[in-house]
């Protein structure tokens, strides 16, 4: 046997997960303030003191949430590659920053799966087959296996791709009309845009619709 020798990764690849990971975890905690807010302001008299200590903790989450994002953007600047990459990303409409980011932290800028069957495994979007031996006993489906939080930004994605990427948009209603339940045919356009996705990557060049069409 004869491995690859082991090359350090770049530093973006631990600039990134922290900072995302921070970011999930302040929209998540400024989501629970604006609820107690949202029930505190129903009572019939509410106390000036404490309203104003929760939407102070709200500016603060605003402002942090604010700092972070911009620390995740600066990330990229040092490294031309992954720099060149989430642009081409970005260029998939439906894809913004936040997919692109999550896409990068979770395959390394695409070099942690590959083939994209791998990739699309590795993301929890590969339909799996539910058998004992030749016996099957349900149709494939997708389940909960892969990377759970990437495989969430793709199908969040597709809430946009699906109005306004005419690729994603074509194949989505394609399903629908067929037949297909909502979630089966949003989980089947967030695989296609993961496919998309490796594909201006790898192909270094961005998103055309016309050629996805053709």
């Amino acid at each position: 046997m004869r491995p690859e020798p082991w090359a350090r990764p770049p530093p973006i690849d631990s600039a990134w997960p922290q900072r995302r990971a921070q970011r999930d975890d302040l929209l998540n905690r400024r989501q629970q303030v604006r609820n107690q807010l949202h029930a505190l302001v129903q009572h019939p008299e509410v106390i000036a003191e404490v309203r104003a200590r929760m939407e102070s903790l709200l500016a603060t989450f605003e402002a942090q949430l604010t700092e972070v994002e911009s620390e995740i953007t600066a990330a990229l600047s040092p490294d031309a590659a992954w720099a060149a990459a989430a642009e081409r990303l970005q260029s998939i409409k439906g894809v913004g920053w936040v997919t692109a980011a999550w896409t990068f932290v979770t395959t390394r800028n695409f070099s942690s799966c590959d083939p994209i069957d791998a990739l699309t495994a590795s993301a929890g979007l590969a339909p799996m087959p539910r058998q004992s031996g030749s016996r099957v006993w349900h149709r494939p489906s997708i389940g909960h296996t892969g990377n759970g939080r990437l495989r969430t930004a793709l199908y969040m994605a597709t809430l946009s791709s699906a109005q306004h990427n005419p690729v994603i948009k074509a194949f989505y209603t394609r399903l629908r009309e067929a037949g297909k339940p909502e979630k089966v045919a949003r989980c089947a356009a967030a695989r296609k845009l993961l496919h998309i996705a490796w594909a201006v990557v790898k192909k270094d060049q961005p998103f055309d619709p016309k050629y996805a069409l053709g």
